[in-house]
């Protein structure tokens, strides 16, 4: 028979498999990184919700919650370096940065000088409009007007979804987000194609309009960037992804600046 002190400790190993450390990877962490004591995360602090700072100048957004995650489970803590758009691949390429979290998504061009870790989470392009207009398909988008930024991927994908419905609908193209998002907020188009991000910042910043997501068109995939050199911080990110997806903790962070869950299927490409 088992005594209690026995029960006891294989009921404690059984919680600690469970709950222990935060994930069991954890002790696959490169040792370069471990060493250091410190993983070193760019982020593009200046793209709301993506990554932004608040009222006390701190860093904060979804991008910023998933590179504190990684840091976690990790065991260390995550040093931020603030990127933009332009220069994340650089940052990244001249050993800035261990990794790239911001608002990342996969492109073929990109893929030629870096690599990324398997997706773990999507940017949804959307068309958003007033409550109360009745938009389940594309097809009740006939004799409507779409508001979307020139050559955005919005613009991309409405011109697709307007052609494959064939739907007799128009496409009002503005010169960029600033002025779409103008055009929206004054009235003067009652529907507009954008990223997630952006359809849920105008409904937000103009409560009057009574704003919601109407149809997702796409959904683009977004992964953590990568040097393509360092094939055990991708095996260690790769299942980190799996294991967070799988635990929803990405899921939790993804609905709460997004204001929905994430797909059951994230695409690769």
């Amino acid at each position: 028979m088992l005594t209690i002190k026995k029960k006891a400790a294989l009921a404690a190993l059984a919680l600690g498999m469970c709950f222990g450390s935060s994930w069991a990877g954890a002790a696959d962490v490169p040792p370069a990184i471990k060493s250091r004591g410190k993983v070193i995360i760019a982020i593009d602090v200046s793209h709301p919700p993506y990554g932004m700072l608040d009222a006390q100048a701190k860093e904060t957004g979804s991008d910023v919650e998933t590179a504190r995650l990684v840091a976690e489970d990790m065991g260390i803590p995550a040093e931020i370096v603030p990127v933009s758009g332009a220069n994340r691949v650089p940052f990244l390429l001249s050993g800035k940065a261990d990794m790239v979290i911001a608002s990342f998504s996969i492109t073929p061009d990109r893929k030629k000088v870096i690599a990324y870790s398997k997706p773990y989470g999507v940017i949804p392009v959307v068309i958003s409009a007033p409550k109360g207009m009745a938009i389940k398909t594309a097809a009740d988008l006939a004799g409507k007007s779409i508001a979307v930024a020139r050559g955005t991927t919005a613009d991309i994908e409405l011109t697709r979804v307007i052609k494959e419905s064939g739907v007799n609908a128009s496409i009002v193209r503005y010169e960029d987000e600033a002025t779409t998002n103008t055009a929206v907020a004054t009235g003067q188009q009652s529907l507009l194609a954008a990223a997630l991000s952006t359809a849920n910042s105008v409904a937000e910043q103009n409560p009057k309009l009574d704003f919601e997501v109407k149809l997702t068109m796409a959904a683009y995939p977004m992964a953590v960037g990568l040097r393509k050199n360092d094939a055990a911080l991708k095996a260690w990110t790769d299942a980190w992804v799996e294991a967070n997806l799988k635990n929803g903790k990405l899921n939790t962070i993804y609905k709460k600046y997004f204001h929905q869950d994430l797909p059951e299927t994230i695409p690769e490409e």
